[in-house]
This record gives C-alpha cells, structure tokens and sequence, in this order.
C-alpha cells in the first residue's frame, strides 16, 4: 500500500473528526470528534514513520502508546461529562458555559 492512501485516509479521518466537533453540541459527540481528529493524526503520523525507517520499530511503539493515552484519556473525560451531568443535568455543550470559572 502506498503512502499517499494512509494519508488520504488519515486526512479523511480528521476532516470527519473535525466536522463532528463544529457541528455536534452533545459533550459525547464532540469527544468522539476530537478522537476521530487524533485517530487520523496517528495513521498519518504511523504511515509516514513507516515510510521513513521501515526497519525501525519505534513509530509503532509511538502509535501504540498514543492510543493507550487517548483510551485513558477517554476514559476520564467520560467520568468527567458523567459526574457532570449526575451533579447539574447538562450534557450539551452550550448548557456548560456556566462552568467556566
């Protein structure tokens, strides 16, 4: 498989990720926008280091470990959004401003 199809895949990955994040004002939709976002960064990101040192197991390391990240950072943004919504009732995006401090 050729460069140009990861990226065109991690591109169309992001644009996806990025129009659920404009466009959606569910707190849960607008977290699976940004994971789609960084999703597509890390194929783009892994298809380019394996384009650039084949032999070498440290991009997929990388990737790995970034996807471990975004499960825990996941993880707590859910617990958050969730003890948000227990504690107030919100669970849209325009129903938190009164959030920011």
């Amino acid at each position: 498989m050729s460069l140009e199809l990861f990226l065109v895949l991690g591109a169309g990955l992001f644009s996806i990720g990025l129009f659920g994040a404009l466009t959606q004002q569910s707190v849960v939709m607008l977290m699976m926008g940004l994971e789609l976002m960084i999703n597509g960064i890390v194929v783009a990101a892994a298809a380019f280091w394996y384009h650039v040192a084949p032999s070498a197991a440290d991009g997929q390391v990388l990737v790995v470990v970034v996807i471990a990240a975004m499960a825990v950072e996941m993880a707590v943004g859910f617990a958050v959004v969730t003890a948000i919504f227990r504690a107030r009732d919100v669970d849209m995006t325009d129903m938190a401003a009164d959030l920011r401090g």
